[in-house]
């Protein structure tokens, strides 16, 4: 085996780890920003209006 090339190889893998851990950022990043924009999206909906009384579906008729 050749010393010369130990050298490369650890360079190589050194920029490697550096471009995946970069690459990790920015998903992580990307992935934050989608959260953000779907927060306000489900926020931005309107609230349904309920006309029904008060007392309607709290309870269950088990008579058979």
């Amino acid at each position: 085996m050749d010393i010369s090339s130990v050298g490369s190889i650890s360079s190589a893998t050194s920029q490697a780890q550096v471009g995946d851990a970069v690459s990790i950022a920015v998903l992580k990043k990307a992935i934050d920003l989608q959260a953000q924009g779907a927060l306000q999206l489900i926020e931005s909906l309107p609230q349904p209006a309920t006309n029904s009384p008060p007392n309607l579906g709290q309870g269950v008729n088990t008579f058979a």
